[in-house]
């Protein structure tokens, strides 16, 4: 049995979040607000220094306007490809 690369997996969840992000033309600066949160935290969530939970994923995900679902199976679809 192949034992997934996870930090390879772990870059690819930090990428498609900075991506669609950015997709939206949303401002690392503008996110933070709008979680009422500083723009460190965002900066270092994408940067891989901090680690999210499953409950902060899903907000972020709402505030950008991405259904958690279609992140959860776009962010499957990048992770398969390592595979």
């Amino acid at each position: 049995m192949k034992i997934p690369n996870e930090k390879r997996h772990f870059e690819k969840l930090l990428i498609l979040l900075k991506e669609m992000r950015q997709q939206r033309g949303i401002r690392q600066v503008e996110l933070a607000e709008q979680l009422s949160v500083p723009q460190s935290f965002v900066s270092k969530y994408e940067s891989g220094e901090r680690q999210l939970n499953i409950l902060e994923l899903r907000r972020i995900c709402h505030v950008i306007g991405v259904p958690f679902d279609d992140f959860i199976q776009q962010l499957e679809e990048k992770l398969d490809e390592t595979e």
